[in-house]
């Protein structure tokens, strides 16, 4: 049985969902969540629950939650930002903006939510800076990972271009003790006892052989560049696959090793990297042509690249993309697919577009046009 795939698109103005049973005729709502910087948004096919995480400097940090597909939404603030130091000073500039004096547990040491992931009972929050939170009631309320918190020698990781972000939280469906981190940019780490304990997991296969590299991002010392930039696992299985700063890379045991197979695309430099829902060897990413060199498609003619073979081989799928002329950028958490057999793919660019392809990438359409800056995509279907 097949119901209505909801596309969660979070952007930099807000929360929006894109709806629709066959994939055609997308029906698009927003912006909701208080027109905050929604960095990630999630949702649990069983409920109908959605949740959408965000904010930054003058909001603080905050989960959305709506029980009614995306209509209304309720907030549950981590931290606070300048709005409630301003207001909570000013009733004249309180009365203006509508602010209301939530409780934030977390006072003023978070940031933003990056990731949200929802398995197992549990919901868990990637946050800036490198922190990771768990929630057992839906959102409600949150703990921090006190484990992941303590991690030895964690004041000397670097933080990212955009700062030390927890942007990618991955589970093993069928064992809650699995879980993955990608943090930019202090690489992977896992744990394997629910979050009680965690390790790094940066080793790559031919770590002898590895002689160092020149750029900060790229391959030393035995290990991958630290600046992951997603991460996915694959169905059924321990393999994973990263888009890193500095090249594609895939595990075959779970992150303790990883090799590069980033041989076959046009540059080295991406940040979404998508996984078929039914074949583990079937993944895509988007390359950019550089770090300082724009970030856009090389040549600015756009394309998704495809492997079929776990990242053996690659082939550009370019039917219904701009050609010519096309600079957007695609951020680490704005492609994903849906879960039906015939899989679809979608992604989103940072000049308000999103792309789908009903036929696994051999052909593209775009969806929506004239959204804010698309920061994250992801996909629930529900009856």
């Amino acid at each position: 049985m097949t119901g209505v795939i909801h596309l969660l698109v979070g952007t930099t103005k807000g929360a929006f969902v894109l709806s629709s049973a066959d994939r055609e005729g997308w029906k698009v709502s927003g912006p909701h969540c208080d027109g905050w910087t929604i960095n990630h948004m999630t949702g649990d096919p069983a409920t109908g629950t959605l949740w959408a995480g965000g904010g930054g400097d003058w909001s603080g940090a905050g989960v959305f939650r709506s029980d009614d597909g995306g209509q209304s939404w309720d907030l549950s603030k981590l931290s606070t930002g300048q709005m409630d130091q301003w207001a909570a000073n000013d009733p004249e500039f309180a009365a203006m903006v509508g602010w209301t004096d939530r409780p934030a547990p977390f006072g003023d040491t978070l940031h933003s939510v990056w990731s949200l992931h929802h398995a197992h009972g549990v919901l868990w929050a990637g946050v800036k800076p490198g922190t990771l939170l768990q929630s057992t009631d839906g959102g409600a309320t949150w703990a921090t990972n006190d484990a992941f918190a303590t991690f030895p020698e964690r004041e000397n990781w670097s933080p990212g271009a955009a700062g030390l972000t927890l942007h990618t939280i991955v589970t093993a469906p069928d064992d809650p003790a699995k879980i993955w981190l990608g943090i930019s940019a202090a690489g992977v780490f896992a744990s394997e006892d629910g979050g009680e304990s965690w390790d790094r997991r940066n080793r790559m296969s031919n770590a002898e052989a590895c002689a160092g590299h020149d750029h900060p991002a790229a391959p030393r010392g035995g290990e991958t560049g630290h600046c992951v930039h997603n991460m996915v696992r694959a169905p059924g299985s321990d393999l994973l696959y990263q888009q890193n700063h500095h090249g594609v890379w895939r595990s075959r045991d779970g992150g303790r090793h990883w090799d590069d197979i980033t041989a076959g695309l046009p540059s080295t430099f991406g940040f979404p990297i998508a996984v078929h829902p039914n074949d583990p060897l079937t993944l895509w990413t988007v390359p950019l042509n550089g770090d300082t060199a724009g970030r856009f498609p090389p040549g600015a003619s756009a394309a998704v690249w495809r492997s079929q073979d776990g990242g053996e081989s690659w082939v550009a799928q370019r039917e219904g993309l701009p050609q010519e002329n096309c600079f957007f950028t695609v951020l680490r958490q704005a492609m994903t697919t849906d879960r039906r057999a015939q899989a679809g793919v979608y992604f989103g660019t940072n000049s308000g577009s999103i792309f789908a392809s009903r036929d696994a990438g051999e052909s593209w359409d775009e969806i929506a046009r004239h959204l804010p800056t698309v920061l994250s995509v992801d996909a629930v279907e529900m009856a």
